[in-house]
């Protein structure tokens, strides 16, 4: 977070119809489709999953009180010593010149604030202003001299944010701003502190896709900010961090991708072994001063990109702050916002005291979404793929070890009540009401009930519904899951698929099946007896996502493994060959050159096809070709004086590609109709 106070937010995307709007009735109500799909599992829910920021310029950082609402929360991470302010800051005079730093905020009175709440530390050491030997030392105090066993350590906040790039908030001393000198120091700081304690982990600041400066070369640079930084310091990193403000209230759709460019990248430029790398997400907020940031349209949409960022296997999330204070005071759906960033209102007042906030910590509604999430989604428990066939209404769902089934159903439309009904797949629920648990617009709590049925629901508007349901078959002596599938030999249309066996329950383990996440519904691609297969009949160029079940010989199922994703790559051998190279990319369109080469026999007229993987991406302008765009698919034709191309002749045409969320570049191209070699 660059500064204490508000950041700017962009435009609202998510349209909300007119305040105190009638609600309709259910029965005017086509119900809602809901796919729970318990075959296709996501990422287990880590123990650290639900963060806050804490910071030193709030005097109630270590209160009790403030603890005891964090913890009623779930949450299980809090960071220090908040945002910008770790890049200025000092822990052993703890000082921050140039920065207010409040009493009661020095790093022993957080860590009884984090004892107290139940969670973890995640600490950020000072690069803007500090030294390696200064980190090395708070590692020393913290965990040999007072013994706090603090796990996880950043180097720096933001640091891309050292006007390198052009705007400037993050402090950094360094003569030498690029991610170059970041990477050189944080092997220093890493290796400083891992001196002291080896057992602790260290965290890389990179850009978040398609968020400013994400892709940007800058002058004298090898590559992007994360091109350089995990080609220089990868091998000392054990995670990296991202932060994220999305602007707007619709934005969870661009997680999956958000997640599995910055897995690539990690894998690309650190190499192998790179799977040991985790993801945090150390600073979020919907980021929407101005239409929802602590009332109901913020604490949905904050429930949902919670639920979507842990299940594509996030390790931490962490809100954007505990307090932060009054800003823009604005009515949102019937209640008072006042612009704060807070889980927790600090008690301030506007500038000339007309408004006030509630009574200091208050929960504002994201801090019941946080609740909410931590009630749904449990450590230990999996995601498993849920979905909707009505955009208002959101569905996300986790399988618990005792084999029970949690369904977090969300509800954004501020005027209708939505009935739903539920369909699962590879679970069935024990028949009787469910536990219900709801937040609405404008409550002051979660409310648990027992009503309705495991298939049946009514979400009020701008609600929060999470359903408990009971198995209806017992789940025990079943075989346990198989463990963790990979993927080798992958071509454009085959994949073997490896995997560890199951541990037989109460009867031998027959056979295992293989399953494709195809939404919220599974595709099963083989069975064997054995801990391999190879699927055939794949598609050039796509993403897959793989989960293994394993069967016993009485027709027990096990819970599914971790998910595997991979993509299949295009023909080895074609009669034409593509290069993509993206020349430049400012953020949110890029120049790419693609230069298309015929290998097979002479053509007089050409056509180049390929289709934009996501919906937010679009043609801006084309050359060398006449290009033209319809839906999502994209042509070229040649002019009138390229269309010859002999053997082994190259033509190159150009364009401006535009996006507005992480930016999958297209991979399948045809050239004639033929899929091309994609180099």
């Amino acid at each position: 977070m660059p500064t204490p106070l508000l950041r700017a937010a962009s435009a609202l995307l998510l349209t909300l119809t007119a305040l105190n709007a009638p609600a309709a009735y259910a029965d005017d109500v086509t119900p809602v489709a809901v796919t729970v799909n318990a075959r296709a599992a996501l990422a287990t829910v880590p123990g650290t999953g639900i963060g806050s920021n804490h910071a030193i310029w709030d005097s109630n950082l270590g209160t009790d009180e403030t603890a005891d609402r964090l913890k009623d929360a779930g949450v299980k991470m809090l960071r220090y010593p908040g945002g910008s302010y770790s890049d200025i800051y000092h822990w052993a005079t703890h000082t921050a010149p140039g920065g207010y730093v409040a009493p009661n905020t020095d790093f022993d009175t957080f860590m009884r604030g984090v004892r107290r709440t139940g969670a973890q530390a995640m600490v950020t050491a000072n690069y803007g202003t500090g030294t390696a030997e200064e980190a090395a030392a708070w590692v020393r105090q913290a965990n040999v001299t007072k013994g706090y066993g603090i796990k996880y350590w950043e180097i720096g906040n933001e640091n891309y944010g050292n006007g390198h790039y052009g705007s400037a908030w993050e402090a950094d001393d360094h003569a030498d701003k690029s991610p170059a000198e970041y990477a050189r120091n944080v092997v220093a700081y890493a290796d400083a502190m891992k001196a002291v304690d080896p057992t602790i982990k260290i965290g890389a600041v990179l850009t978040t896709p398609a968020n400013w400066p994400d892709a940007i070369t800058a002058e004298g640079d090898s590559g992007s900010w994360n091109k350089v930084v995990l080609s220089n310091a990868g091998s000392k990193i054990d995670f990296v961090i991202l932060h994220w403000y999305p602007g707007a209230l619709d934005r969870a759709g661009h997680v999956t991708d958000m997640i599995q460019l910055t897995r690539q990248q990690i894998a690309k430029y650190v190499g192998p072994g790179s799977e040991r790398i985790g993801i945090a997400m150390t600073e979020f907020n919907t980021g929407s001063s101005s239409n929802g940031t602590n009332t109901q349209p913020g604490a949905l949409a904050a429930a949902d990109a919670y639920a979507t960022l842990l299940a594509n296997g996030v390790f931490t999330v962490d809100w954007w702050n505990v307090h932060n204070g009054i800003g823009t005071v604005t009515q949102v759906e019937g209640h008072t916002d006042y612009g704060d960033f807070g889980l927790l209102s600090s008690g301030t007042c506007t500038a000339d005291n007309s408004v006030c906030e509630p009574a200091l910590n208050t929960p504002f509604a994201p801090y019941y979404a946080l609740q909410m999430v931590s009630k749904f989604a449990r450590p230990g428990d999996q995601f498993v793929r849920a979905a909707t066939d009505q955009a208002k209404v959101v569905a996300h769902a986790a399988r618990r070890p005792n084999g029970d089934l949690a369904v977090m159903l969300i509800n954004t439309s501020n005027d209708t009540s939505y009935p739903v009904a539920i369909d699962y797949s590879g679970y069935t629920p024990a028949a009787g009401a469910p536990t219900v648990l709801t937040h609405t617009n404008g409550a002051t709590s979660i409310t648990t009930s027992t009503g309705g049925t495991a298939t049946g629901q009514t979400l009020p508007p701008l609600s929060l519904t999470t359903l408990v349901l009971h198995p209806a078959r017992p789940q025990t002596g079943l075989p346990g899951a198989p463990g963790q599938p990979a993927a080798s030999q992958v071509t454009d249309t085959t994949a073997t698929i490896s995997w560890s066996g199951a541990t037989p329950g109460s009867r031998p383990v027959a056979k295992y099946e293989l399953y494709r996440q195809h939404g919220a519904v599974s595709e099963q691609l083989g069975e064997t007896s054995g801990t391999s297969f190879t699927v055939n009949n794949l598609k050039p160029g796509t993403r897959y996502t793989i989960n293994v079940i394993a069967r016993d010989n009485g027709g027990g199922l096990s819970w599914a493994s971790p998910p595997l994703t991979f993509t299949t790559g295009t023909p080895a051998s074609s009669s034409c060959s593509v290069r993509l190279t993206v020349t430049t990319d400012w953020g949110s369109g890029y120049v790419g050159a693609i230069d298309v080469t015929n290998n097979g026999a002479p053509v007089s007229g050409w056509t180049l096809n390929f289709g934009w993987p996501r919906s937010w991406q679009s043609l801006g302008s084309g050359w060398g070709g006449v290009w033209t765009q319809t839906g999502s698919d994209v042509k070229v034709v040649n002019e009138a004086g390229n269309g010859a191309l002999a053997t082994g002749a190259t033509a190159t045409v150009g364009f401006v590609g535009n996006y507005s969320g992480p930016n999958v570049l297209p991979a399948v191209f045809t050239l004639n109709g033929s899929v091309c070699t994609t180099q």
